[in-house]
């Protein structure tokens, strides 16, 4: 009977395929510090300023943490099984290079995720300290935050990355929209930094969340390299969008009841993250379904043009305001065209880069 159990053990284990448990801790990590973000930006709108130990500010720390330390043991066993001379499975993560000379052996997606994770304990340590020269946080694009959030960015791609390597395998494709979703979803929050700039008549905010989204769907897209791979990801996005729709506003509710901090007067309801993201995502990826075949710019221009167009709509909507002036409008939607163009050949680019991760005689296929 013990040999029994210990068969259908073994037989069990064989049945997870190599490489997903620590992408998949990876990724979760991800997603993890993903929640803080949008828990983060909704307290700052809703209650105000906070301090360094907060739960959504736990949330990202931990989230890092995990994808960190899951990156570190996979670089640890890596290095081990090279001192030993075992063969090294490059599907795990892809092909180890060396680090500190040849004193560490780190698959290139974990050592991007890593490094990231890494950065992060460095900000983090810069923003306890902000915290306490400053005491309260009240806003989200303090110095220590914009390194934190760029930091948590790198992990992300080095998640993509990850999963690139084993994008032949079913667990592979899956994580590659899942990872490629949630980094889009992610990045919309680094486009309130383009405020800052002279934008003229053009709305920066509008036109770089063009740019990214139209970029990140198209990378995630080439990298499948498949029918349904933009409207995968673009799936991703809108289950997030809508998810957190619903937690951002109610999870900051629930956490200012508990602590005994109450929420702003002109609090409206609307989750700051969520409508950061294009509502006309998944129009984009139809439309670059359709599109396929075209060179890349002629997609992305068309991304650039929907979102940019639609944008203003989505306000409307959401906060009630006014259709912007005409001029701003068309400035804009031209921005956004050039700019979609633009991402779309980065992305189309990015995609194949990332393809090339994956082992030799995936390529000889692909």
């Amino acid at each position: 009977m013990t040999a029994n159990i210990a068969a259908t053990t073994v037989s069990s284990a064989r049945t997870v395929p190599k490489g997903v448990v620590p992408a998949a801790v990876v990724v979760g990590g991800t997603l993890i510090s993903l929640i803080g973000l949008t828990w983060d930006i909704q307290w700052h709108s809703d209650v105000g300023p906070d301090t360094f130990f907060t739960m959504p500010h736990l949330f990202l720390y931990a989230g890092s943490a995990i994808s960190g330390l899951a990156s570190l043991a996979v670089v640890l066993m890596t290095t081990a099984d090279s001192k030993r001379g075992k063969a090294v499975d490059p599907v795990v993560g892809g092909r180890a290079v060396g680090v500190f000379g040849r004193t560490f052996a780190a698959p290139v997606g974990y050592l991007i995720s890593g490094i990231g994770a890494a950065l992060f304990l460095v900000y983090g340590l810069w923003d306890q300290w902000w915290h306490g020269l400053y005491g309260f946080d009240a806003v989200i694009d303090s110095p220590p935050h914009i390194g934190l959030l760029l930091s948590i960015s790198i992990t992300m791609v080095g998640s993509v990355m990850i999963f690139a390597v084993a994008r032949d395998q079913t667990w592979g494709t899956y994580g590659i929209a899942g990872a490629a979703g949630t980094l889009l979803a992610f990045s919309m929050v680094t486009v309130l930094g383009l405020s800052a700039l002279p934008g003229g008549p053009v709305n920066t905010i509008n036109a770089g969340s063009a740019f990214f989204s139209v970029m990140i769907l198209f990378m995630g897209a080439y990298v499948l390299n498949r029918r349904g791979g933009a409207l995968a990801v673009g799936v991703v996005v809108a289950a997030l969008q809508a998810v957190f729709w619903w937690f951002s506003p109610w999870a900051t509710e629930v956490y200012a009841d508990a602590t005994g901090l109450p929420l702003r007067d002109y609090v409206d309801g609307v989750p700051g993250l969520p409508n950061m993201i294009p509502m006309s995502l998944l129009l984009v990826a139809v439309a670059v379904e359709l599109l396929r075949g075209l060179p890349a710019w002629v997609a992305g221009a068309a991304g650039g043009l929907i979102i940019t167009a639609l944008a203003p709509v989505q306000r409307m909507l959401t906060y009630g305001s006014n259709f912007p002036a005409l001029q701003r409008y068309v400035a804009t939607v031209v921005a956004g065209v050039v700019l979609g163009a633009l991402a779309g050949m980065l992305g189309r680019r990015f995609g194949h880069m990332l393809r090339h991760l994956a082992p030799a005689k995936d390529n000889r296929h692909a």
